[in-house]
């Protein structure tokens, strides 16, 4: 699960890249005091040197091809654990009815 810090640096990234803004430790300091939420120092460093060379808009759109990035993890971290959650709750859910069947119980016994 993401931390709030993680989070805060996510969404500051996304908001700038929808204003055209070039993603930097300042830029995302500034977006996170104007939110209001405090998080530790290192958070827009390692955000703002991870996408120094990347194409933010090419990476969002090719989110899974880009898995290997170093920022994946960071621009991932929000959308992932839905998934896998996901994946989890159907095949637990698949689960459990090929339970019932192994038991030998049936609507008719």
């Amino acid at each position: 699960m993401a931390s709030t810090s993680e989070l805060a640096c996510n969404y500051s990234v996304l908001i700038l890249h929808d204003d055209e803004v070039t993603v930097t430790e300042d830029k995302l300091n500034a977006q996170i005091k104007t939110a209001g939420v405090t998080i530790e120092p290192f958070w827009p460093i390692l955000f703002a040197k991870a996408l120094a060379n990347i194409d933010v808009n090419s990476f969002i759109c090719n989110i899974r091809a880009c898995s290997s990035a170093p920022a994946a993890a960071a621009v991932v971290s929000t959308a992932a654990p839905v998934a896998v959650e996901e994946e989890k709750e159907e095949k637990k859910q698949e689960e459990s009815e090929d339970a019932d069947d192994d038991m030998g119980f049936g609507p008719f016994d």
